[in-house]
């Protein structure tokens, strides 16, 4: 690829609008999961009392589905990632190609 053609696609619309939704995207999720996980840490230095008490008359105590509910939760948001991807990212992708080929 020429320097040439690197600075059109650089400069191509769809390119600098692809660039911002990913960002945004990207930054948005990793905020989430980050406020998810260190409100886990939080809750645990600070509240350990509260994850350490049992469910119900059982043995499990609240910790242990807190923690599995960040896992899924790491899951669902990727998910959530995949299915914008796809949704809209992949199509600003494929114009770009497009309207930028030789």
């Amino acid at each position: 690829m020429t320097p040439q053609q690197q600075q059109a696609i650089l400069n191509h619309p769809a390119f600098q609008q692809l660039a911002r939704r990913k960002a945004r995207l990207g930054w948005g999720l990793s905020a989430v999961m980050l406020a998810l996980y260190y409100g886990f840490i939080l809750a645990l230095a600070f509240t350990p009392q509260w994850l350490a008490r049992p469910m119900g008359a059982g043995a499990t105590p609240w910790g242990m589905p807190v923690g599995v509910a960040i896992i899924l939760a790491a899951l669902a948001l990727t998910g959530v990632y995949v299915r914008q991807a796809n949704k809209h990212l992949d199509p600003l992708n494929a114009q770009l190609l497009r309207e930028c080929r030789p």
